[in-house]
């Protein structure tokens, strides 16, 4: 196969103590990670001076559902930073990297989101990313007042209005709408401020926005997925897209399936980077490798296996179920079934035990797992980049900081040495650094 023209793009995302589910028990992790803005202050400026394009900081507004005996096990997102006051503050302490956070449609309102994250492009001279999603954690409708979430298709359908609302505010000012002379006395030109005045099933918005354009026109907009609803809002707005994809097939599919779907919004198949994630151990050779991941292994707890496949599973009740013992297809429930197989696909064996399920599945949370020397995984990284599967790569590490520094150390200088990514920033924003397009304001066009 021949080489691809241009190079990946590279995004971390940052779980607070790395995405292992027993990352928090590695020697190496930050144990208190989630409310130490010390330790993602040294995360982020390593991801910069690795010359990533962004950092990824996802969200939920409610504590993990499921059995406190098992969770007690496991303190990921338990307790952690609102992501949108953290990334303030690492927009203070960075100068090049991407700051991408997850902000919901369900639970917040398109005013609120839209002067967020206009004030963090402003903040951060135009690095601000706003991750879309729909809410799916059940315990946050009851922090709003709901005993259930929205349906589905209602979910979608508000998500749609409100990136819609969100956009409409951020073009509430042109460009060069303020003026600021003080001999004139003149602050702004009122011929270039622009009220919303919409009026939609889920919204009522007059607007103006009180801030300034975004320096970027808009934020860089990011979803996450792969279902059909999902690629029916993404074609529409997203410019970045994160997926779990495990084979270079299927995301060969889906990244074709993917860009072919922008056409149909009069958008060009450059204007969004698709970036499937990718859980990563590295070593300079493969025993010291496979050793540190089979290091992370022994450090998963059973009932936090249980609690973890549980979850994905639709919250089935795996207490029944010995470590060795296979899981009965009879216990899943059928709209999870699919989840299921591709669960057991993981591990490479035909008849898995629930050991086998949760160790395969825990040591990525559903991501792609490369374990390896720096050249056998950018080999991986190459092949997917070149088959048009991917446009780069939203990278996991098991453990922060170690993970980090292992792939920015490793890894790294072999993508450069190929010539398959930068030796330094291209651009001051997020936009001008992924190669999208500035947005023309919708009242210029």
């Amino acid at each position: 196969m021949t080489n691809r023209v241009g190079q990946l793009r590279l995004g971390a995302f940052f779980h607070p103590t790395g995405n292992h589910i027993a990352s928090w028990l590695h020697k190496g992790a930050a144990i208190d990670a989630g409310t130490n803005f010390e330790h993602y202050k040294q995360i982020a400026l390593m991801a910069e001076e690795g010359k990533f394009d962004l950092i990824f900081l996802a969200d939920a507004l409610a504590t993990r559902n499921g059995r406190l005996g098992a969770l007690k096990r496991w303190p990921q997102y338990m307790a952690y930073f609102d992501p949108q006051t953290l990334m303030s503050g690492l927009a203070a302490v960075t100068r090049h990297i991407g700051l991408v956070s997850t902000a919901t449609t369900s639970y917040n309102e398109p005013y609120h989101v839209a002067r967020r994250y206009a004030s963090l492009d402003h903040i951060s001279h135009g690095r601000a990313g706003w991750n879309v999603v729909t809410s799916s954690n059940f315990s946050e409708s009851k922090n709003f007042g709901r005993e259930e979430h929205l349906l589905h298709d209602e979910k979608y359908d508000r998500a749609e209005e409100f990136v819609e609302v969100v956009k409409k505010l951020w073009d509430s000012w042109d460009d060069d709408a303020f003026i600021r002379d003080r001999k004139t006395a003149i602050y702004f030109d009122p011929e270039k401020i622009h009220e919303a005045n919409h009026v939609g099933p889920n919204f009522k918005v007059k607007g103006p926005l009180n801030v300034a354009r975004p320096p970027q026109g808009y934020p860089v907009i990011a979803q996450a997925g792969r279902s059909p609803e999902f690629m029916s809002l993404a074609s529409k707005h997203a410019e970045v897209i994160f997926t779990a994809q495990h084979d270079v097939e299927r995301a060969n599919q889906f990244y074709e399936q993917m860009k072919s779907k922008l056409a149909e919004h009069g958008r060009e198949r450059d204007d969004m980077k698709i970036m499937p994630g990718l859980n990563v151990v590295v070593a300079p050779t493969h025993k010291e490798a496979e050793d540190k991941y089979a290091y992370l292994q022994s450090l998963i707890h059973p009932d936090v296996g249980r609690e973890v496949l549980s979850n994905e599973l639709g919250n089935v009740d795996l207490s029944v179920i010995g470590p060795d013992e296979e899981v009965p297809i009879s216990l899943i429930p059928e709209a999870r079934r699919t989840t299921f197989e591709r669960m057991k696909s993981l591990t490479g064996k035909a008849a898995p035990t629930l050991s086998d399920l949760y160790r395969a599945f825990g040591s990525a949370r559903g991501q792609r797992p490369l374990v390896g020397t720096p050249h056998s995984i950018v080999d991986e990284m190459q092949a997917w980049f070149n088959a048009y599967a991917a446009d780069g790569f939203l990278v996991h590490p098991s453990v922060l900081p170690e993970g980090l520094a292992d792939f920015c150390d490793l890894i790294i200088p072999e993508l450069q040495s190929r010539g398959l990514f930068r030796q330094d920033y291209e651009g001051q924003t997020l936009r001008e650094n992924l190669g999208l397009a500035r947005p023309v304001s919708q009242y210029a066009r």
